[in-house]
């Protein structure tokens, strides 16, 4: 699994995420700096730096689908599938599941919104994107090979709970997100490594 972390997943900064195997899917694009071509952008939610148009610009050609919740299509132009929790798409033969994304004890990302993480199959691997979110009780249900987890705190889980959930999910490796940009360091996902030190395999993206 160490190897398909370096070679398929890219770290673009704070959520987002540049996925490479059959297609080439981008998660939640939020100050990217190279314009390229995706074959498929999944947006999480609809907060500006998650959903951010001029980001998607950058980055969609004519065959690009965008997929996420209604509100941030509305923001949106182009080839666009909306998706609810729970609900299951095939994307140019790419398999994209939203799986609920919100927070528990705080109002920044209300389960009412319908707002969404994705598993996403690339090269039959089961890569969780889980968006801005608490540590929720659906997480015990996934079965992925790598869990992208907010480790920051304030908005979303910290590095303790975001540690508690991956030893909920089992993945094969974690990777910390949600930190360096608008909330949390480097020391938070450190700190979601060392947490989790012999029991799941953490990789920090640089």
């Amino acid at each position: 699994m160490q190897e398909f972390v370096q070679k398929n997943i890219f770290w673009m900064g704070h959520d987002s995420f540049k996925l490479v195997g059959e297609k080439t899917v981008f998660v939640d694009p939020y100050q990217i700096k190279k314009s390229e071509k995706a074959d498929i952008i999944c947006i999480t939610h609809e907060h500006f730096d998650h959903c951010s148009p001029e980001d998607v610009k950058k980055l969609q050609g004519e065959q690009t689908v965008i997929v996420g919740p209604q509100d941030c299509l509305n923001k949106l132009s182009g080839n666009l599938k909306p998706i609810k929790p729970g609900e299951k798409l095939t994307v140019q033969g790419i398999e994209i599941e939203a799986v609920p994304s919100y927070n528990i004890g705080k109002k920044f990302h209300p389960k009412a919104n319908g707002w969404v993480g994705y598993i996403i199959t690339l090269n039959k691997t089961r890569i969780y994107h889980a968006g801005d979110t608490d540590h929720t009780p659906e997480m015990k249900t996934l079965k992925v090979d790598v869990a992208l987890l907010p480790v920051s705190g304030t908005y979303v889980m910290s590095a303790e709970e975001a540690a508690q959930a991956a030893l909920e999910i089992k993945p094969k490796a974690a990777i910390p997100m949600h930190y360096g940009s608008v909330v949390g360091s480097a020391d938070d996902a450190k700190r979601f490594k060392e947490l989790l030190y012999g029991k799941v395999e953490v990789v920090i993206k640089d």
